[in-house]
């Protein structure tokens, strides 16, 4: 009986971790896009096409994951090449001189059986500042063509460009950019 007893326990600790594990960001299916008001004539927006980093989920407390992801600001497109080039030179982003931005989390608190809020730090152009993403939990299980475990998010905050070193034209174009971010997961095959 007792030899029962260690044995169910034994598989008890294999079949639910008490620990986070990791997924890696599915490029494809990962955008980082940002909107502002330009002169209180037109919302432009645009994305980061390219977006890695480690995260690690742990599907039974939520507030127990974590994630670090680099954006190589050079793979910004707004779909205008011209304005592009402006972004990315010294008016804004000075990619040659701040290549990557990054976030780092600290907390996540569980909101909701779907909501979440992600705190952490921000870096852009070389300065770090606190941020709080309100995320929804689009759905955690298995992938259906991947057959792995995968997990799918949309988080948005909202941050002020100048808080960054970015304030080029502000207030005639919005000092606020909304972050919108829909990332897609995966573990990887043993």
């Amino acid at each position: 009986m007792k030899r029962l007893v260690l044995i169910a326990l034994a598989a008890a600790a294999f079949a639910s971790p008490a620990f986070a594990a990791k997924y890696e960001i599915d490029p494809t299916h990962t955008q980082v896009q940002f909107g502002y008001n330009h002169f209180g004539f037109s919302n432009i927006t645009g994305r980061f096409d390219q977006v890695t980093g480690q995260f690690e989920l742990d599907t039974a407390n939520l507030g127990k994951s974590s994630i670090a992801i680099e954006i190589p600001v050079s793979s910004i497109t707004t779909g205008v090449d011209k304005l592009d080039q402006h972004l990315l030179g010294a008016d804004f982003f000075d990619a040659a001189k701040y290549p990557t931005a990054t976030f780092k989390s600290k907390m996540v608190h569980v909101a909701g059986p779907k909501d979440l809020h992600l705190m952490g730090d921000l870096t852009i152009h070389g300065v770090t500042k606190p941020v709080t993403f309100a995320v929804k939990v689009n759905g955690i299980g298995e992938h259906p063509m991947r057959k792995v475990p995968a997990a799918g998010f949309d988080a948005t905050t909202v941050i002020k460009r100048s808080d960054f070193g970015l304030g080029a034209y502000v207030p005639a174009v919005s000092d606020e950019v909304t972050l919108r971010i829909t990332l897609e997961a995966f573990q990887p095959k043993p």
